[in-house]
Formats: C-alpha cells, structure tokens, sequence
C-alpha cells in the first residue's frame, strides 16, 4: 500500500500517562466509538469530553489533538489489515490458498477491530490523513486484486469475471459486515469467515 509515515507505537510511559481511570487506549477506544455516531468531523472535543466524563483539557494529558485520535484510530485498522499481507500464509503457496487467507484474516481483523475498521470505511478523504488512509486501503484492494488474478491464471479461479470486479465484490460483502456484525453473539468471527469463504468460492471455483 502507498504507506504514510510509519505510526509510533506509544510507549508504556504514554499508554499509561492521563488522568485517572483512563489511558490511551481506553480514551481512543471511546473517542472512536463517538466518531462512529456523530462522524469524525462533527464531533468537538467538547462532546468527546461529554461521552469521556472529564474536562476538555484533561483530553490533552492523553492526546494532543483530536487529529491525533483520528491517526492513532486509522493506524488501528489499516496497521492490522496491512499485518495480514506481511504473514506467511499471505506471501507463499497457490495464489487462491493465499487469497483465502488474506480473506480469512481481513475478516479477523474487522471483527476484532469493529469499531476502528467502521471509521476507515466511513471516511470522506476531507482531510490529508484520511487522504492517505484512503490511499493504502486502495492500494490493499490492488494486492487483492493481483492474487484474484494470479489464482484466474492458475486456473483454480474462473476467468470470465475481471479481477477487479471480483475484488470489489468480495470487498462489498466484508464491508458490508461492519454495518449489521455484533460481536460476543452466537456468530463467531471464524463462523462468519467461513460462511464469507464458501459463499464466495463457491462462485468463483473453476
């Protein structure tokens, strides 16, 4: 993907340093889920403060900005989907082995990263961050695309469709989970990966 600067991974004097009864983490993770309902640019430090129940200047022992939430919340999504292309299972064996794990684990990670991979997909590219954001997600389709093709030409995938067009509808229905995917319910993560995979093989299988 067209990376932006490598994220810094905050440090356990960071992670740890805010007021009481919050960190780092635990204020993104609610700045995030704010995000969500109000949108990422709707959303004023103030009703930030609201959500958190402290001050707006106690939001800066955490954070400098409320930009900062927003990079540290994207790095959260595209970091861990991008981590899914670095594995093994992503790099190496027949290309629709690899586009089945690559699948599989972008699943995972919208599962376990609900909240954060809902606000990459919300974004409107109205700032440089998310300019940049929508960047790598574009160049993640394109690694998609190139192993949709790749398994086309070994013949495991049928060719009649454009490799581009399959991408967009594979990534239509995993995106599309962010929007009705609750979970802690009777659907687990892999039970759900394994329904997306036999529902999409199963019409792309020579």
């Amino acid at each position: 993907m067209p990376n932006t600067a490598p994220a810094t991974t905050p440090t356990t004097a960071t992670s740890k340093r805010g007021r009481p009864g919050y960190d780092q983490q635990s204020v993104l993770r609610i700045a995030v889920d704010v995000f969500n309902v109000h949108g990422y640019e709707a959303t004023s430090m103030g009703i930030l403060a609201a959500n958190l129940g402290i001050s707006k200047s106690a939001i800066y022992h955490h954070v400098p900005s409320k930009e900062e939430l927003l990079r540290l919340a994207l790095e959260e999504a595209m970091g861990g989907l991008e981590e899914v292309l670095r594995e093994s299972g992503a790099t190496s064996g027949p290309a629709d082995a690899r586009l089945e794990f690559v699948l599989r684990g972008t699943i995972a990670v919208l599962v376990e990263k609900l909240p954060f991979v809902t606000l990459l997909l919300r974004l409107r590219g109205n700032t440089q961050m998310e300019r940049d954001a929508l960047a790598r997600r574009r160049a993640f389709d394109r690694t998609i695309t190139t192993l949709v093709s790749a398994a086309q030409q070994d013949g495991t995938l049928r060719t009649d469709i454009e490799p581009g067009t399959i991408t967009r509808l594979l990534f239509g229905t995993i995106n599309s989970i962010v929007e009705w995917y609750k979970p802690g319910g009777a659907l687990t993560g892999a039970k759900l990966a394994d329904d997306v995979i036999s529902m999409s093989f199963q019409g792309l299988r020579r």
